[in-house]
C-alpha cells in the first residue's frame, strides 16, 4: 500500500465519524431536546422572549442589549472566518510547491493533494463566514421585533402568542446559524492536521467527535416546559 492510499480510507472515515455524530445530535435534538443543551438552550430562550416582550417598556433595553452582544460575536467570528479563508486563498495561489515537511508527513504529498488540503480548509471558513453572517441577519431582526408593542395592536391572546412564537423563532434561527458556523470551525481542525498526514486527522475526528459529545449532551435537565395554547398554561413533561 503507497501512503497517498492511506488518505483515501483514514479521511474519508474521519469525515464520516464527524458527519455521523452530527446527524445523531441532530436525530437527539428532535426526538429528546430536553437532553441536549442545543434543544435546552432553545427551549429557555422562548421563555426569555416571551418575558421581555411581556414588559417591553422596562425590558425593551435589556432585549436590545442582549441581542447586540450576540450580534457582536458572531462578527468576531465572521471577520475570522473570512480573514483565514483570505489567508489560506494567498497560501493556495502562492506558487510554493515545494514542502519541507513533505518527508515527515506520512500520506500524499503531492502538489495536487495539498491544494486539495487547502481548498477543504477555505470551504470550512466560507461555510463559517456565511453562518455568521446569517446569525447576525436573524438577530438584528430581532431586536426589532422583540420591541413591537403587541398588546396594543390587538386585544386577542391568541394573536399575541403568535407574535410571541414568531420572536423566538427568530431569536433560535439566530443561535442556530451561530452554533453552525461554531460547527465548520470544528471541522477545519482536522482538516488542518490533515496536511501532517491523515493519521493526525483520523485520530483527531475521534478526539473532537469525544469532546462535543460532553459538551452537547446533558442529563441534568430532566423535563420540559411548555404553554398550552387551549388553557394558555405552563406545561411540565417529564
Amino acid at each position: 500500500m503507497e501512503k497517498r492510499d492511506i488518505d483515501y480510507v483514514l479521511v474519508p472515515a474521519g469525515l464520516l465519524v464527524m458527519v455521523g455524530y452530527h446527524l445523531w445530535l441532530l436525530y437527539r435534538i428532535k426526538i429528546q431536546p430536553n437532553s441536549t443543551v442545543i434543544g435546552i438552550n432553545c427551549i429557555n430562550r422562548r421563555f426569555w422572549v416571551a418575558a421581555m416582550m411581556e414588559d417591553s417598556s422596562n425590558n425593551g433595553v435589556l432585549a436590545v442589549q442582549t441581542l447586540r452582544n450576540n450580534i457582536m460575536g458572531s462578527t468576531l467570528l465572521a471577520s475570522t472566518a473570512i480573514m483565514l479563508s483570505s489567508l489560506i486563498a494567498v497560501l493556495m495561489t502562492s506558487g510554493n510547491k515545494e514542502r519541507t515537511a513533505s518527508a515527515f508527513v506520512f500520506g500524499d504529498t503531492s502538489p495536487m493533494g495539498y491544494s486539495i488540503k487547502y481548498f477543504a480548509i477555505l470551504v470550512c471558513f466560507l461555510v463559517a463566514f456565511l453562518f455568521n453572517v446569517q446569525s447576525v441577519r436573524y438577530y438584528s431582526h430581532a431586536s426589532m421585533l422583540i420591541n413591537v408593542p403587541f398588546k396594543k395592536m390587538s386585544p386577542h391572546l391568541k394573536h399575541h402568542n403568535l407574535t410571541t412564537e414568531y420572536v423566538a423563532d427568530t431569536v433560535n434561527r439566530g443561535s442556530y446559524f451561530w452554533s453552525l458556523g461554531l460547527r465548520a470551525f470544528y471541522f477545519s481542525f482536522p482538516l488542518f492536521l490533515w496536511n501532517f498526514g491523515p493519521i493526525p486527522m483520523f485520530f483527531c475526528c475521534f478526539i473532537l467527535v469525544t469532546m462535543l459529545y460532553f459538551l452537547d449532551v446533558t442529563c441534568q435537565f430532566g423535563w420540559v416546559a411548555g404553554v398550552d395554547d387551549e388553557e394558555h398554561s405552563i406545561v411540565i413533561e417529564g
